[in-house]
């Protein structure tokens, strides 16, 4: 069955810089575009990240271009989250997901940008 598992979230000061990471398993890792979102309290989840199946495309939401970059190895089924800059806007429970038809995600992990 399709697991994922995000860990790196944490508390840090604005400004800073946090790696999240999300490990994969239950599928062909390397056949799929991934995914991050985040979810802050009282909001709705919002897209943050897309990463191609290769590695090679990535998009971003407007409000983190810039500052967040994601990647990806296909040879750990692992996806990243390398994020710099962080604002207290950014403050939010991180999720990746991925799209089979039917969309999976992870427990989330917390981070929280405040000084």
């Amino acid at each position: 069955q399709v697991q994922l598992v995000e860990s790196g979230g944490g508390l840090v000061q604005p400004g800073g810089s946090l790696r999240l990471s999300c490990a994969a398993s239950g599928f062909t890792f390397s056949s799929w575009p991934m995914r991050w979102y985040r979810q802050a309290p009282g909001k709705e989840r919002e897209w943050v990240a897309t990463i191609g199946s290769v590695g090679i495309s990535m998009n971003y939401a407007d409000s983190v271009k810039g500052r967040f970059t994601i990647s990806r190895d296909n040879r750990k089924n692992m996806v990243y989250l390398q994020m710099n800059g962080l604002k207290p806007e950014d403050t939010a429970v991180y999720y990746c997901s991925v799209d089979r038809g039917v969309r999976y995600w992870g427990q989330g992990t917390q981070v929280t940008v405040s000084s």
